[in-house]
């Protein structure tokens, strides 16, 4: 199938052309992206018990490219909820080395 190809002003004025809301190839595109990778693999260890410590270390991992992203973005809502994540998982899996439960 052939590609469409648009000029500018086809692009601009046009409500029906999709059109990404975040640029492509910057430094957060990639670091996005490979943070939803991380994120991905930890949902898909967190079925296997024995696979604990690799969940929350992929979690914490993926939450923390994710803020990096939000501070990038300066998008508040994102930047707290990442923030939070980022707390939340990183003292669950101290506490999980320190009594050795993990």
């Amino acid at each position: 199938m052939k590609q469409l190809q648009f000029n500018e002003k086809e692009l601009q004025n046009s409500k029906r052309i999709f059109k990404s809301a975040t640029p492509k190839y910057t430094i957060d595109w990639y670091i996005k992206w490979v943070a939803s990778a991380i994120l991905l693999m930890a949902m898909a260890s967190r079925s296997n018990p024995d696979l604990a410590i690799y969940d929350q270390t992929l979690s914490l991992t993926g939450t923390f490219g994710w803020l990096i992203v939000a501070l990038i973005w300066k998008d508040r809502a994102l930047i707290i909820l990442n923030t939070a994540a980022v707390i939340i998982l990183g003292s669950g899996l101290l506490a999980g080395v320190i009594t050795n439960s993990i």
